[in-house]
Order: C-alpha cells, then structure tokens, then sequence
C-alpha cells in the first residue's frame, strides 16, 4: 500500500540510500522554524516550527513528509544515523516540493483527477484486501483514507499532466529505428536460445524490502500458500499476469516492472544459483503460457514461483524489419526520450516556481552538524523481541 511520490527518475537526482532502507521516500519527524523575507522590503514573514518548506506559498509541514516515513522504513531493520536520515530527510522534502510544483501546473490546465477517477482508483487498490485487512494496513502506516485519496489525487494529476506536457510529444520515426538497429547489431545476435521470462514470486519469511503496489509481504508458510493459491486462482481466470506482479510479487527488483526478469539465455538455467525445478518449468511452456506455483530453493530458503514465457528467441541474427525488433527499439528510443523530456520539464517548472526549502537553510548554517530542527524522534523500540 505505498503511496509513490513522483518517479524520481524524473527529477534527475541519485535518492539511493542505504541497504537496509526501502526505497526513499523516508523522512523522520523534524521540527523547524523558517523565515522568509518579502521581495523589495525587510519585512519578516514567520513560519510554524513544524513547516519545512513553501511552494509558491503552499506550506509542506512535518506531518506530511513523516506519514511517508512511516510507511517505507523497515520497523525491524537498524536504526539510521542522525546523517543518514536528513540525507533522506532532504530527498524527500524535494520530491514533495516536485509534486506540488506539478498539481499546481495540473490544476492551472483543469487536468487534475476527478472524484469519480479518485473513487475507481481507490477501488482498485483496496480491492484485494477484507475490510479487516485495508484498516489494519492504514494503522500500520498511519494513514487514513483521506491520506490515500488525497494521495490518489496527487499521483493521477501529476501523470496527467505528464501525459500530456511530456509523453505526447514524443515520436519515434523509422530512421531512429534503423540507425539504433545499426549502431547495436550485436545486441539482436542471439548466440543461444534464450528466453524472456517473468515471475511472481512469493516467499513464506518477512522481506526486509517490498516494493509492490500493495505492499503485501507474506510472512508465515500459511501466508504463502494462501497467496499463491489466490494468485493462480486469479491468473486462472484471466487476470492480467503483471498487474498481479506490480501488486504482489515480493521480487523487490521486478515487481514494479510487472516481473519482468528479461532475456535469460537457456544456459543461465543451469546455473549452480538456479534450482532444477525452475529450469523443468521453463523449459515445459510455450511463448505466453503460465506455469504452476513452482517451489524452488536457495540459499536464502523456500521460495514460490509463478513463471510466464513471453517468448522464445532462437539463435541467430535478429532483422531489424522483425515485429519483436522494432518494438524492442521503440520501447528502448521512447523510454530515454520521455526520461530526458521529463527531466527538462521540471527543470523548467522548478525555475518558475518560488520555493524556499527551510531544512537545507538549517543544514547550511549548521555547518555540517545536526541541526536542532533535524534531529531524529522515533518511537522507542522494544528490547529482547
């Protein structure tokens, strides 16, 4: 049940943070007091201490960037250090300063998401769970259902936006097919059979990272086995197989790509790291079909895999004039074109907007030590469990 801030790939920005982190957007509880001083005048315009920064006067305060928190640091990982977490304090503040950049720009161009899209939204996400289940999650990550709708709001603006300011401009032509073709012949030269897999996978242990849309970890064998079984029940009857993986599949590095795993040659299948079973339930399918929950060992322990072959390459030398081939290409060319129109966008929004982020001040005239402001609460944690 995440709630994702703008992808930031956009923002063109490493936000990596440490291992034992989830993926950034995480910030803890500050308290901060800001001044601003009006254009043209010395007058003094004085700010509540919990307000971290202002977009073109819209204040983003602790209680918001903190509700994120909460819901992506592992409670039962390693506590950061006071460094680390305003490292991601910073990173977390400049997305939502993003994001409000963008729902002011979709709002001004009446694209922002309607309540009947918000509603189906909603709809969709809480769908899979039992009311006992959706509440218990809210609590766990100290949202309410207003947070998640509001959230919703934001999310579905902001991509409207960018679907129409960004995604709309981009056109492939069948030059830039050719010209990537020739440049990365080797790349379409199949030297052995390979395979393009995706998986969804589900483990009967807690994860110290789940990346999924829902944010579903099984954590018990019991856990597990009900999961797969409701997966298959729902692949059976026609679900689609990567919305199931973006929900789902416990895979931190392909769930969000809908499991994914790409082009596996057919002798990565006899690697020592890959269990016999998977290699025998690849092989049995054929380009579209999805295997059986497979269960499958390493040295981490039990896992459970549901595989789908999206096709099979044959060895020899790709044409570029092959369907495949060109959607490959197309695929590759528009990814890099809507990654750079991205990136340019919001340079050019971010410079006219007026923002004043009152963390980095701090942390500048902090000199390098730990500003009073930033310094870290988290609830106390139980010893001996």
């Amino acid at each position: 049940m995440n709630l994702p801030l703008v992808d930031r790939r956009i923002v063109g920005r490493s936000t990596n943070g440490p291992k034992r982190l989830r993926r950034v957007v995480a910030v803890l509880p500050l308290a901060a007091l800001g001044l601003s001083f009006a254009a043209g005048c010395n007058k003094q315009v004085q700010h509540a201490p919990d307000v971290w920064a202002v977009v073109n006067g819209k204040e983003i305060k602790r209680d918001e960037v903190d509700k994120y928190y909460r819901t992506r640091v592992n409670p039962e990982g390693q506590e950061p250090s006071q460094e680390e977490s305003l490292s991601l304090k910073l990173n977390v503040l400049d997305e939502l300063i993003y994001n409000e950049i963008l729902l002011e720009r979709a709002k001004r161009l009446n694209l922002e998401a309607s309540d009947g899209e918000v509603e189906d939204k909603f709809t969709e996400r809480k769908s899979p769970y039992t009311e006992e289940e959706f509440q218990r999650q809210l609590r766990e990550q100290g949202m309410t259902v207003d947070d998640w709708k509001q959230d919703m709001r934001r999310q579905l603006s902001i991509q409207k936006l960018l679907n129409r300011e960004v995604v709309a401009k981009i056109s492939i032509t069948d030059q830039e097919v050719s010209d990537f073709y020739n440049a990365n012949k080797a790349q379409f030269n199949v030297a052995e059979p390979t395979y393009h897999l995706a998986q969804i996978k589900v483990t009967p242990r807690k994860e110290p990272q789940i990346r999924n849309r829902k944010n579903d970890d099984a954590t018990t064998e019991a856990e597990a086995q009900r999961k797969i079984k409701l997966l298959t029940d729902r692949l059976n009857s026609g679900a689609d197989f990567a919305q199931l993986a973006m929900d789902y599949s416990e895979d931190m590095n392909t769930a969000s790509t809908g499991g994914d795993l790409g082009f596996v040659p057919e002798s990565a299948l006899t690697g020592a790291q890959v269990d016999p079973a998977l290699k025998r339930a690849v092989l049995a399918l054929k380009p579209g079909q999805v295997s059986p929950p497979v269960e499958a060992h390493d040295q981490t322990g039990v896992s459970y895999h549901i595989l789908k072959l999206i096709s099979r390459e044959s060895p020899g030398q790709r044409s570029v004039s092959e369907p495949q081939v060109q959607q490959n290409i197309r695929d590759t060319l528009r990814s890099r074109k809507e990654q750079l129109l991205r990136s340019a966008y919001l340079a050019i929004a971010r410079d006219e907007a007026h923002v004043t982020n009152y963390l980095a001040q701090q942390v500048i005239e902090a000199a390098g030590k730990l500003p009073d402001a930033a310094k870290t609460y988290m609830p106390p944690r139980s010893i001996g469990h």
